[in-house]
C-alpha cells in the first residue's frame, strides 16, 4: 500500500534531540529507581492513608 511521509522541521528535530540529551543528563544524575523502591514510594505516608493537618491555635480564633 502507500506510505505516509511526514515532514519534520529542523527545529522539531533539534527540540527532540535536546530533550533526549536533557533526559540522559538527568538520568545520569538521578538514576531511575528500581521497581522495589518505587513500590515503597507509592505507599501512603501514614498507616491509614490519611494525612493529618496541623494548625496553630490562633488559626481558629478570630482576631
Amino acid at each position: 500500500m502507500g506510505e505516509v511521509i511526514r515532514f519534520v522541521s529542523k527545529s522539531e528535530r533539534e527540540r527532540d534531540r535536546l530533550i533526549r540529551e536533557a533526559r540522559a543528563i538527568y538520568d545520569s544524575i538521578f538514576p531511575p529507581a528500581d521497581p522495589v523502591s518505587e513500590k515503597r514510594n507509592d505507599a501512603p505516608a501514614s498507616p491509614t492513608g490519611v494525612v493529618a493537618h496541623t494548625y496553630r491555635r490562633d488559626d481558629f480564633l478570630p482576631s
